[in-house]
């Protein structure tokens, strides 16, 4: 099914399109639309299929994936890293202007009803590192931690960053592969791709977007509210509770 807002502000149902002729008629609408085009598929292999052959029939079109979590809401693992930072990539780029290209979201009908944070959680969040550019290398870890990243020895999933010295390696939101920034000082020399396994650059970048890969935001006042919250639900004995 696909859902896009009318002119008039109503929404348009379009369904029951065969597989194979789905991907050209989604390209159309997404062209003829002036907002986004969400379309919600029936499962995680179908926005895959669809991705694919976008990639390959309207490459003028910008398809945004955007995952269900692989795990249940409250449950007591956590969702992959790399499904929430896709996810997380998707919302920030709808904030963000499409330059005039033509924009389709691709879901599952299991993410269109889990609930997601407002937009005032990712406005402002996401920092563009162009080469030559300064750059703080406190202000840089301090944003990382902020926006999600977790801190270790080697960066090798979404999500995830290193620092040594002026290096820092780290796995964008949305990204396919990590990035490495070499860093003079406060001064950005190289952007570059590489192989999480075998540590070798692959392709060199002029500019890159750092966006939150986290869908809650860790700030101090959010877990501050977290806190109070806690309290008022469960009493201030919960807060103090040991853990087995």
């Amino acid at each position: 099914m696909t859902e896009e807002t009318s002119a008039e502000g109503r929404i348009a149902p379009i369904w029951g399109v065969p597989e194979g002729y789905d991907a050209l008629l989604l390209a159309k609408r997404a062209r003829e639309h002036k907002g986004p085009v969400l379309h919600i598929a029936r499962d995680d292999a179908s926005t895959a299929r669809l991705a694919d052959m976008l990639a390959y029939v309207a490459e003028d079109v910008e398809t945004l994936r955007f995952p269900a979590w692989d795990c249940l809401p409250y449950d007591r693992v956590s969702p992959n890293p790399a499904i929430v930072a896709e996810r997380v990539a998707t919302l920030t780029r709808l904030l963000e202007p499409s330059d005039g290209r033509p924009r389709l979201v691709l879901t599952t009908v299991s993410a269109a009803v889990q609930r997601v944070s407002p937009r005032s959680t990712f406005e402002g969040q996401s920092l563009t590192v162009k080469q030559g550019e300064s750059l703080d290398q406190a202000f840089l870890i301090e944003l990382l931690i902020a926006n999600g990243y977790t801190r270790t020895d080697t960066v090798m999933e979404a999500g995830e960053f290193a620092s040594r010295g002026g290096i820092f390696d780290l796995f964008p939101a949305g990204a396919a592969e990590p990035v490495r920034l070499d860093l003079f000082g406060d001064e950005v020399e190289n952007i570059r791709a590489f192989d999480p396994g075998s540590q070798r650059s692959t392709s060199k970048q002029d500019a890159l977007t750092l966006r939150p890969v986290s869908e809650f935001s860790l700030d101090a006042a959010s877990i501050s509210r977290f806190r109070t919250g806690w309290r008022d639900v469960f009493g201030p004995a919960a807060a103090f509770r040991p853990a087995v």
